[in-house]
């Protein structure tokens, strides 16, 4: 019998207590002494937010479908229950077994957004790891970060002895085996680093050296030993049939997750191309999933999980050339059983009524479409590719079909921004509005809502956009308030409602999307100070974040406010991710001239993905 490492009268005392005891549908029990490696696997936030990813859910169940590891999982404990853990020096523990993460061999740490970075000095510090790769010894799990923001790891070098550059299928099987090697030779911590090192993918911050030039640019950044690569390729699966692991049982969570529904990857990648999204460039080139798998894991995973949702995932779902024969046949198969299907990431552009229209039967929602920016001038820029005509078009189809409720996701801050163009944020919304009142009163389903989001632009690495500069933080809610005040000025303003993100946070954002290794000591003085759960709203503090700056002597506004110049060494150039800076550079060049460039299968524009042999880039050759 499973003993918790929680007592009673904790559980009954924190909120959410089901987020620690594990015992979950599908999670994997294994004997601890039957396997060479056991995995610790974290998220550096809540439960139901890391239960809602699917990466982790994917390396979960593959590194489990191998009889010498066990991974087990753990999440980031809220403030709550880390006051507790403090006061009564409770090691952090894993779900499965509940056993300290302290005695495991590898801590894995998913990176999905900037603002976790506190939280995973939270995940060491209580399980009792020193927060400095370089101060760990022979009886510290090896830590290992992976994800989105791997791909400039810099900020987080001085906290992991290894960062993963890409998808999991690839390698991981080959770092376990390196690792079972080393220990069964009687190597020491080191000795693996170097052999990890050599690794395709597996980047050893502690193994290279970084200078500086005397304005705070970089200098140089090279490895310290002969054997290690000067460059680090991303890894990604190619075959999206033979190598992609096969998720039919997932973990199903004990509360509502975020997510709380079946998620099918129909593909990875997109063909867009737009110049602000560091997705759309890191997971290129696009690989679509085989249909009829599709539709044999959707029936798994729902007969595995009791879930009566499932959501197609990907960054531009419309764009998966098989959309319309998934979304039919996933309708007519479950419609008995009540199944809802969610169609996240459509482009207003490839939307098919029909499909919608089918959709619409089931269960009616808010409809969500991304212009990006409300003057086609902008949209050129950024390169969306959408034209006001193609997005009304839409939105109408979209009202034809019984919708009333339509959410619009703009960005403000872009390079090149003008107020005419955030005052056409407004304006664009409005037309939206406008379009459903042009249907016959006898036809329309009530008013209708439209509502329009505005984040703030942070440039990110491996991005067109990733020479650009900030605003600061005032600058930012001067151009909110500015559409906001547009808003109130519209005909169908009752039907127009307008939010904007929190300004301080996207600052942040971007210090730590495009720092370097300096940034590891403002991380940490944060976290000192108690900056904790930061991309919370009731947890973020501003000032001790700007105390943290202070007391450390870091220059936001060198890492925030200065364009780049066009040679300017980056903290992320010794990775590869297939897609060349100078294609990078090129369109950069082109949104300052509100050039759009084609997307992948209009025509190649050779951005040097298809190094990799597959994907869209061959499909014309297939």
């Amino acid at each position: 019998m499973r003993k918790l490492a929680l007592r009673d009268e904790i559980l009954l005392q924190i909120d959410k207590a089901a987020r620690y005891i594990g015992g979950e549908v599908n999670a994997v029990m294994k004997n601890k002494e039957d396997v060479d490696i056991r995995f610790a696997m974290a998220f550096p936030d809540v439960y139901e937010i890391g239960m809602s990813n699917l990466g982790m859910m994917i390396l979960y169940d593959m590194f489990n479908k191998r009889d010498d590891v066990w991974c087990e999982r753990l999440f980031s404990p809220w403030t709550d229950l880390d006051k507790i853990m403090r006061e009564e020096h409770i090691p952090l523990f894993t779900l499965e077994s509940q056993d300290p993460v302290k005695e495991f061999d590898f801590l894995g740490i998913t990176l999905g957004y900037e603002m976790c970075y506190t939280n995973v000095l939270q995940l060491l510090d209580l399980s009792g790891i020193p927060l400095l790769a370089k101060e760990r010894t022979e009886d510290d799990p090896l830590v290992i970060g992976g994800g989105a923001c791997a791909y400039n790891p810099e900020p987080l070098a001085p906290f992991f002895d290894l960062f993963y550059i890409g998808e999991g299928e690839m390698v991981y099987g080959a770092l376990f085996d390196a690792y079972k090697a080393n220990q069964k030779a009687g190597g020491s911590r080191q000795d693996f680093l170097l052999k990890a090192a050599q690794i395709p993918g597996i980047y050893v911050p502690s193994l290279y050296e970084v200078t500086y030039k005397e304005d705070g640019t970089i200098k140089s950044f090279q490895p310290k030993y002969e054997n290690v690569p000067e460059k680090v390729e991303k890894q990604l699966v190619i075959d999206m049939d033979k190598d992609y692991n096969k998720l039919e049982a997932p973990v199903v969570p004990h509360i509502k997750a975020t997510q709380d529904r079946v998620t099918l990857e129909i593909q990875r990648g997109c063909i867009r191309g737009c110049r602000f999204c560091q997705a759309g460039m890191l997971y290129r080139p696009t690989r679509e999933r085989n249909v009829d798998r599709l539709k044999e894991y959707a029936h798994a995973m729902l007969k595995n999980t009791g879930h009566e949702e499932i959501s197609l995932s990907s960054l531009s779902s419309s764009d998966y050339s098989e959309l319309k024969e998934l979304v039919l046949f996933l309708i007519d198969e479950f419609k008995e059983q009540g199944i809802n299907i969610s169609l996240p990431s459509l482009r207003i552009d490839a939307f098919s009524l029909d499909v919608m229209s089918r959709v619409q039967d089931i269960r009616k929602s808010s409809l969500t479409f991304a212009p990006e920016a409300g003057s086609q001038r902008m949209r050129d820029v950024i390169n969306k590719g959408l034209t006001e005509e193609v997005i009304l078009n839409g939105a109408g189809q979209a009202f034809e079909g019984g919708w009333t409720k339509v959410k619009l996701y703009f960005m403000l801050g872009l390079p090149t921004e003008t107020e005419d163009d955030m005052k056409e944020i407004a304006h664009l919304s409005e037309k939206v509005a406008r379009r459903y009142y042009e249907i016959p009163k006898d036809q329309r389903h009530g008013k209708c809502q439209i509502t329009a989001s505005s984040s703030f632009f942070v440039p990110k690495p491996f991005t067109p956009f990733q020479w650009a500069p900030m605003c600061k933080a005032e600058e930012y809610m001067r151009r909110a308030h500015l559409v906001n005040d547009e808003f109130k000025t519209q005909l169908n303003r009752k039907s127009l409602k307008y939010n904007w993100h929190d300004a301080q946070v996207t600052v942040l954002e971007g210090v730590m999307a495009r720092g370097d290794r300096r940034i590891g000591k403002l991380i940490e003085e944060a976290y000192r100070l108690g900056c904790l759960f930061d991309s919370w709203t009731e947890s973020f503090h501003n000032e001790l974040w700007m105390q943290a700056f202070e007391n450390t002597g870091i220059n936001l506004e060198f890492y925030n406010l200065r364009e780049r110049s066009e040679d300017e060494l980056f903290p992320w150039d010794f990775i590869d991710i297939g897609v060349s800076r100078k294609f990078l550079r090129r369109e950069w060049e082109r949104a300052m001239k509100e050039t759009v460039t084609p997307n992948c299968r209009m025509q190649c524009s050779g951005c040097g993905a298809a190094k990799f042999g597959g994907g869209v880039c061959y499909e014309s050759k297939n």
